[in-house]
């Protein structure tokens, strides 16, 4: 009965210690930066090349957006390549998107338009 109630005490106190964390001691912490992406001004020359499905960048007030991994998957189709390599801050603010559309396209963001 005593080697029972021991390895049940044992069992509980190994438990614990595996599933609980434990405190790191000062400077074991190991320190991960993020390194910051590098944006760039691109022309409206440089935008317009970006104008196909496989290869579609759009301008939404004044910032460059490579949306091309997202083309397919737009739920209103192929609207998203009337503007492919122009400006679609018109269409982008339409009352056809829902607010997601705000949080996501930050994703996308490459850059500045250049003026």
């Amino acid at each position: 009965m005593v080697i029972i109630i021991a390895t049940l005490i044992l069992g509980v106190l190994l438990g614990a210690f595996l599933l609980f964390p434990r405190a790191q001691k000062p400077g074991n912490a190991e320190v991960v930066k993020s390194i910051p992406k590098e944006y760039k001004l691109y022309t409206r020359a440089e935008v317009s090349l970006h104008n196909k499905r496989t290869d579609c960048w759009v301008i939404i007030k004044d910032k460059v957006f490579d949306v091309t991994s997202y083309v397919e998957e737009h739920p209103g189709g192929d609207a998203i390549l009337d503007h492919a390599g122009d400006d679609s801050t018109e269409g982008f603010y339409g009352p056809q998107h829902g607010t997601r559309v705000f949080d996501m396209i930050d994703d996308f963001y490459i850059g500045d338009l250049q003026h």
